[in-house]
């Protein structure tokens, strides 16, 4: 049996009751039920095919700013998060922050969002942007955070709910530990990974310490954990926004791409790209009042 949960955008309450009638009329639909008013709702169907029932349910929907995650109802709740962190938990590039210091941004951004996108290898990528960032002081990133970096809605309930229901979670990010550190703490995350700026004197070299954590290192992250924990692949989530996420996507039970470029969004298990980072607490049934807040 399949689940399909059903997420409205960020800050609306769009599952009405004839709306979820509509969609109960979906061939294989056996019930549907709420899992937070009008935000979010699950329809179970006794069917084999997720792509199907997706494309299905989107027809129904027509231009509604609702997102769908389909997956097996029987393996739904999982007990091993991974999250990319840029883009994703937050809602900005820390590279390109640090680069808008020297008054290089667009440069960066440009190349940064290549590779997001897949057009070029993420590490050359990354040496070649972290390289125009010679010269500026580390003492920059505290600063940053606390005035340019805003963590995305439902990130923090998402990882602290999970953590309260036995999960383990981890950042794991091809930016720089000087970012992850801070940020994974704030959320909750019990570990983070990421790539350490070389530096001398407090002031950056334009060199990032080897080898560099990218798609590879993503993808060797959630199988080491998965491994060490005793998990099945089944009981893994992953969420990215980029083309270095797609093999740590790929790998969990279930890959989520959010706010993503095309490519990844169609490899992806699922999508989000109206709701915000609780849609995974709803995907895997939680309902709103089970939701940690604060």
């Amino acid at each position: 049996m399949l689940v399909a949960t059903l997420v409205s955008a960020h800050g609306q309450a769009l599952l009405d009751d004839s709306l979820l009638k509509r969609l109960e009329t979906v061939p294989g639909a056996l019930r549907s039920q709420r899992l937070d008013g009008a935000i979010a709702a699950d329809l179970f169907a006794e069917a084999r095919d997720a792509r199907k029932l997706e494309a299905d349910l989107r027809g129904l929907l027509g231009e509604a700013a609702i997102d769908i995650v389909v997956q097996p109802a029987a393996t739904r709740r999982k007990a091993l998060f991974l999250a990319d962190m840029d883009s994703t938990m937050i809602g900005q590039e820390c590279i390109d922050e640090l680069a808008a210091y020297v008054g290089l941004k667009e440069k960066v951004s440009g190349i940064t969002d290549r590779a997001m996108r897949g057009e070029i290898a993420f590490e050359p990528a990354l040496r070649e942007r972290v390289a125009l960032l010679k010269g500026v002081p580390l003492s920059v990133v505290a600063e940053i955070i606390a005035q340019r970096i805003t963590l995305t809605p439902g990130g923090r309930e998402l990882v602290m709910t999970m953590a309260r229901h036995g999960a383990y979670t981890a950042l794991v990010s091809g930016g720089f530990t000087v970012f992850t550190g801070p940020i994974s703490a704030t959320i909750g995350f019990d570990e983070h990974r990421s790539n350490t700026l070389l530096a001398e004197d407090g002031v950056l070299t334009g060199a990032v310490a080897e080898p560099i954590l990218g798609k590879q290192a993503k993808l060797d992250a959630l199988v080491e954990l998965r491994s060490s924990r005793g998990l099945t692949p089944a009981q893994t989530l992953a969420v990215g926004d980029g083309a270095n996420d797609l093999a740590m996507l790929g790998e969990a039970g279930l890959g989520v791409a959010f706010r993503a470029k095309p490519a990844v969004a169609a490899a992806a298990h699922a999508r989000l790209d109206h709701a915000d980072l609780t849609a995974l607490l709803y995907a895997q049934g939680y309902t709103g009042a089970e939701i940690v807040r604060g």
